[in-house]
């Protein structure tokens, strides 16, 4: 009597308690689980790796500049994956939070308990890059498509032109003796929290909102969605990861000048975010894992792996545009909720498609 009951409910549409429950349970429950399971024995590897020497210093460095670029590339993907738009200003963002980090703790903060201002100094780095991508923005939004591309490329000259012109950071010269505070469970904390603020936000109300910019920014305005507002929320807090990121990458090269933040560093971002697949964070944190680890293994071919990583690019373009999980997720990052609509609305549509109406 039961199973019927069951089957009715599946034929009607109408989900039983008991199927419920168990979407529920395979939803939530087990990505909770793995996410935990993650979580736990990564934080427990930061402090272990390190402690005990269980892989060399060098394979440390990476798998840091792994765990840098994972950030770099989730802050792109919500201006170029999920808005939609096209910037080229990382490098400038990313610049501007590691002068701004890196100037606190040398002449700001203590030097003796530096290791504690750490954080602060990360965070500023991140509202310093965020403060100044509003200014930014007002004129950016106001164009679409190449020419944003073209206002953020220039921001990025300006931004590396105005460091090499003030003497009192460095100038050309850059900055030097930045202490080492960039450790293994620095990076896998930020890490870990930057990419679960960015998920959170493409799941809530605002990230809905940048979705919808990417399909039609007129429809988007028609149904209510104040679209200035969104794209100033959205470009802000990708820059402001792009400076978290900068301020980590200072801290753990220990030297810095305005070459280091060229346009080639935000073409190294942009190959990252188009690898790994647009609208996607599991896809960023693939792209990121794929193109650092590559580009070491390439390293003994010199000038030449410079030509291959672009090359990677055009290939990429050419047959499969998106990247390797464009606009598809990861299921751990998803939200129970969002597993348990996709599912519910599967469901109804394997109904609907076995039962058209007359």
């Amino acid at each position: 009597m039961a199973t019927t009951k069951m089957k009715t409910d599946e034929k009607s549409g109408v989900q039983s308690p008991i199927s419920y429950l168990r979407d529920h349970r395979g939803a939530t429950g087990n990505n909770k689980l793995i996410v935990w399971i993650v979580l736990i024995v990564g934080f427990a590897l930061s402090f272990a790796i390190p402690q005990f020497n269980i892989v060399n210093g060098y394979i440390q460095t990476i798998i840091m500049y792994v765990g840098i670029n994972i950030i770099l590339t989730a802050s792109l993907n919500i201006v170029n994956g999920y808005m939609g738009e096209f910037s080229l200003g990382h490098a400038g963002f990313m610049a501007i939070g590691a002068y701004v980090a890196s100037l606190l703790t040398l002449h700001v903060f203590p030097s003796s308990s530096s290791f504690f201002f750490f954080p602060l100094a990360v965070i500023a780095g991140g509202l310093g890059a965020a403060l100044v991508s509003l200014i930014v923005a007002i004129p950016s939004f106001k164009t679409r498509g190449d020419y944003l591309a073209l206002i953020t490329l220039a921001f990025t000259y300006i931004v590396k032109s105005v460091i090499e012109n003030i003497a009192a950071i460095g100038g050309p010269r850059g900055i030097v003796g930045i202490d080492k505070l960039t450790t293994l469970p620095w990076v896998f904390f930020w890490t870990v929290l930057s990419v679960w603020i960015m998920r959170n936000f493409v799941y809530s109300n605002f990230g809905r909102g940048v979705l919808s910019l990417r399909e039609d920014e007129v429809a988007s305005r028609l149904m209510s969605v104040n679209t200035q507002q969104v794209k100033f929320l959205a470009f802000a807090l990708s820059s402001f990861f792009a400076g978290v990121a900068g301020a980590l990458f200072a801290h753990l090269l220990q030297y810095i000048n305005p070459n280091v933040f060229d346009i080639s560093k935000s073409v190294d971002v942009l190959l990252m975010v188009y690898l790994g697949g647009i609208g996607s964070i599991g896809g960023s944190i693939l792209g990121a894992t794929i193109y650092t680890v590559l580009l070491e293994v390439l390293r003994p071919l010199g000038m030449f792996r410079m030509v291959l990583m672009p090359l990677l690019l055009v290939f990429l373009m050419i047959y499969r545009p998106r990247g390797i999980m464009g606009l598809r997720e990861l299921r751990w990052l998803v939200p129970g909720q969002e597993l348990k609509i996709v599912k519910r609305w599967r469901r109804k549509k394997v109904v609907n498609d076995a039962n058209p109406a007359s």
